[in-house]
């Protein structure tokens, strides 16, 4: 007869085709290990079978993505909520543990005790549907933008082997008309051919802003070199297929930009996140994806911690007072904050003023927009609270507080 436990802590080692899971009552004894295809069958038959092991199930996963997807889906719909324990938590709980050797279902077990053990787990949150698809426009986003900058970095560098001036002469990152112009016309000769004026409204004629610049740039440029450089024509083709696809991937990234726009304005936090300075769509919906749940941080205290922008003590013996970034932090949540800082103190207004005050003070640049970063976290909590959006004059209310 099977005893049916008041709590039991489920600890589940994450893999790609198959995960561990391993059961341990109270008392930390094994009551169940057992490898599990990442299937919904397997799965969900896990989930049932633990069930009868006791009346309160506490689960835990070592990795939060895309292996464990379908085991989250799974016991979101069971309605079970689940513990994240980081790589690093788990492998510092492992060395407490008898035994040198790794095995899923040891790492496991060490998921399952560390559940059972500490109260400090972060809750996943399930998240809703714009969350999740929040997260999978953000993250095509960046894989387009990584694309984007392989793509320019190898336009340039062929540029340079063939015509170094005109290379010189723009900033393909950010001039449209420049890699218009490269579609076309991207060697010397063929610049010259042409002249000033037909490449000025051949540039019109596709919306170039600046054609009389863009023009003239390339044409000066293409004066400055008449040697012919081996490889040219051929590297030149190149170059110009080159720019066409960074151009359309371009209007991919455009295309993308307004479906997050779109999605992250669905929100209901959405106006009062942007209303923020430093914040706009992509950098709001970071935020959600970084954050979950941005009712889950008991305090805005909690939320800068999780960004690592809370300094931990290092003190040992004598010595006290010593602070450093923690270890255990969000990278991504951090970067958003960080972004969002540095973009709000490049205008005039009380992010500015802050910062500069800072920087007064003998604070490094560095150190200026963290420490503006976790002021802000402050408004925004207090804007999340009180359901309002930001004002440069905060009002009367907030500030007699």
């Amino acid at each position: 007869m099977t005893v049916v436990r008041d709590k039991a802590w489920i600890g589940i080692d994450v893999g790609k085709t198959h995960h561990w899971a391993c059961v341990v009552d109270a008392n930390g004894r094994t009551l169940s290990s057992v490898k599990l295809a990442n299937d919904e069958t397997d799965l969900v038959a896990f989930v049932d079978r633990a069930g009868s092991l006791a009346q309160q199930l506490i689960w835990a996963v070592d990795i939060i993505g895309a292996p464990s997807a379908l085991l989250l889906g799974v016991l979101a719909r069971a309605g079970h909520s689940v513990h994240y324990a980081s790589g690093r938590v788990v492998a510092a709980m492992s060395a407490a543990y008898t035994g040198e050797g790794k095995t899923d279902a040891k790492d496991a077990y060490v998921i399952a005790e560390t559940a059972r053990l500490r109260r400090d787990l972060t809750v996943i949150d399930a998240g809703t549907d714009l969350v999740r698809n929040l997260a999978v426009l953000t993250g095509h986003r960046t894989d387009l933008i990584a694309d984007r900058v392989r793509m320019i970095n190898r336009l340039r560098d062929l540029l340079t082997s063939v015509f170094p001036s005109l290379e010189r002469a723009f900033d393909y990152s950010a001039h449209k008309g420049a890699l218009v112009l490269l579609t076309r016309y991207a060697s010397p000769d063929r610049i010259r051919r042409l002249g000033q004026t037909r490449l000025t409204q051949w540039l019109r004629n596709r919306k170039v802003r600046g054609a009389d610049d863009v023009a003239a740039r390339a044409l000066a440029a293409a004066e400055a070199q008449s040697i012919v450089l081996p490889g040219q024509e051929l590297t030149a083709t190149i170059v110009s297929e080159l720019a066409g696809a960074i151009l359309a991937l371009d209007e991919r990234v455009k295309a993308l930009d307004e479906k997050i726009r779109h999605e992250f304005s669905r929100h209901p936090q959405a106006e009062i996140i942007e209303s923020m300075p430093g914040f706009g769509p992509f950098l709001g919906a970071a935020l959600l994806v970084g954050a979950g749940d941005l009712r889950a941080f008991p305090t805005a205290g909690h939320l800068a911690a999780a960004a690592g922008l809370v300094p931990v003590p290092n003190d040992s013996g004598r010595r006290t007072g010593n602070l450093h970034r923690p270890l255990r932090y969000s990278r991504p949540l951090r970067h958003v904050f960080y972004l969002s800082a540095q973009t709000s103190m490049m205008r005039a207004g009380p992010n500015r003023d802050y910062y500069l005050k800072k920087r007064a003070r003998g604070a490094t640049h560095t150190q200026a927009v963290i420490a503006l970063a976790r002021r802000r976290i402050d408004v925004l909590w207090a804007l999340l609270r009180e359901n309002r959006t930001w004002t440069a004059t905060p009002p009367p209310a907030a500030q007699a507080a």
